[in-house]
């Protein structure tokens, strides 16, 4: 029994679930559920039944119960965009992101903007925080300032030179108000914008229309700083061409004039001093190139960039991915020193600033915005891409039953009605084992397929002097 445990790499009580797993009546179907959700971690479960009849006769067509379900339940996907709960899901919710954030830079009829958006001034802008105290860093072929070369890996990076003196409240207080300082940002952008052009504001948005997406990322250090794609357009959005004064460099001078002014007061609170929040100096504004014919940045990357942190949150300085209650909980969660005196902050300040429910936030190390969010007419929304994917999975399956195409006539011949209750949610261990194996699978098949994708792209490059057939 040990070699076995030893082999497989498991415990012995999730080797035995797998056993009675796989011992099980049911286990196929056990299978085929986990695969529906991706090797999804954290699945909801639900009891219910739908029941699909023929409008005009009334006779039933389908009837699906989970009665017959092993465990009398139905597993979905939980949905979680955090790859720290489930890797699984996340990879869906960066996919969705990837192609919102993509379509506002290529065009996509089907998701709402024309393919003439590569010739709208666009820039990929990059604001961050400023300084709370001097931190191990990586400037170039410079040593850090305590004088060692740290590489890439360094648990130190990102931490206090002196964690005494560094301003853990003005870093959780400023990460709390971030959400503030985008908002002022777009609405001093546009005031710049409308400068610039020699307009007034409502001249500036009768003739042209700024959009943008952008995702949140912690640092190092444990402060958020922003990403943004940020897209000139015409009145009418996507669908017209902005103005001829509207050029890329009015709109790179907007963005540093409008980042400069922004400015959030805090009041002074019991020991804390007033404060007034700022953008840190290292503003990065750089164009988006169309077709990456010599850009440093280009419309792949950029989709690509923003995806990959939509799915990331605190957890990459170290600290939880859930609410923490009490300061007693860091040690024994093994929380690191930097982020740990950062949620203490937060819960330190709570009393002084009710109203910002730092408490609350304070293992987000007081960030309490969204992290991906986007203008209303970048591009299409993670909601109309969800109802995408699941209206082609409902096709399948109206395929897979015989039922007929609520397209196909004008008027719907079919009515279903469904009843679901919540049943609890997770795995056993030895579900969570298969689903990780599942999960696994599905990630080594998209690689591959990547990878095949890659290689014929690149045939085709290398092919590309060919004479067509038609030439």
């Amino acid at each position: 029994m040990s070699d076995t445990v030893t082999a497989a790499g498991l415990d012995p009580a999730t080797l035995a679930d797998v056993l009675r797993l796989a011992g099980s009546t049911g286990f196929d179907r056990v299978q085929e559920q986990l695969r529906r959700t991706g090797g999804c971690s954290d699945p909801i479960h639900l009891h219910g039944s739908t029941v699909t009849r023929d409008r005009a006769t009334g006779h039933v067509l389908h009837h699906y119960s989970t009665d017959t379900e092993p465990g009398g339940r139905l597993r979905i996907a939980c949905g979680n965009r955090r790859a720290s709960r489930c890797p699984s899901c996340a990879w869906t919710y960066a996919g969705d992101t990837y192609h919102l954030i993509r379509a506002g830079l290529t065009g996509d009829p089907d998701k709402g903007t024309p393919h003439t958006i590569r010739d709208h001034p666009r820039v990929f802008a990059t604001l961050t925080a400023p300084s709370f105290g001097p931190v191990h860093n990586r400037p170039d072929t410079r040593p850090c300032r305590c004088g060692t070369h740290h590489p890439e890996d360094a648990p130190e990076l990102g931490t206090p030179l002196d964690p005494d003196s560094y301003d853990y409240a003005g870093a959780v207080l400023w990460n709390n108000h971030a959400s503030e300082l985008w908002r002022y940002f777009t609405i001093y952008l546009r005031r710049e914008i409308a400068r610039r052009a020699g307009l007034t504001q409502q001249a500036a948005r009768e003739t042209s229309r700024v959009s943008f997406g952008k995702v949140a990322e912690y640092q190092k250090r444990g402060a958020v700083h922003f990403h943004a794609v940020i897209r000139f357009d015409g009145p009418d959005g996507p669908d017209s061409s902005p103005p001829a004064w509207a050029t890329l460099d009015l709109l790179t001078d907007a963005i540093r004039a409008a980042a400069a002014r922004v400015a959030v007061d805090v009041d002074p609170a019991g020991d804390q001093p007033a404060r007034t929040l700022r953008w840190g100096t290292q503003l990065d504004v750089q164009p988006i190139g169309a077709f990456g014919h010599g850009e440093e940045i280009t419309e792949q990357a950029v989709a690509s960039y923003v995806a990959k942190y939509a799915t990331k949150a605190a957890e990459t300085t170290g600290t939880v991915d859930r609410r923490v209650g009490n300061k007693e909980a860091l040690i024994l969660l093994g929380v690191p020193d930097h982020p740990r005196r950062l949620i203490e902050a937060c819960l330190d300040l709570h009393p002084l600033y009710p109203d910002r429910k730092l408490r609350d936030w304070a293992h987000m190390l007081g960030f309490r915005g969204h992290f991906s969010t986007k203008s209303r007419r970048y591009s299409t929304t993670l909601g109309a891409l969800r109802q995408v994917r699941a209206d082609y999975r409902a096709a399948q399956q109206r395929a897979a039953l015989g039922l007929p195409d609520p397209d196909d006539s004008p008027e719907a011949t079919t009515l279903t009605l469904a009843h679901w209750t919540y049943a609890g949610h997770g795995h056993t261990p030895g579900e969570s084992w298969l689903a990780q194996q599942i999960a696994r699978d599905l990630r080594e098949s998209r690689e591959i397929a990547r990878e095949v994708r890659a290689e014929l792209q690149e045939q085709e490059g290398d092919m590309a002097w060919l004479p067509s057939r038609t030439s």
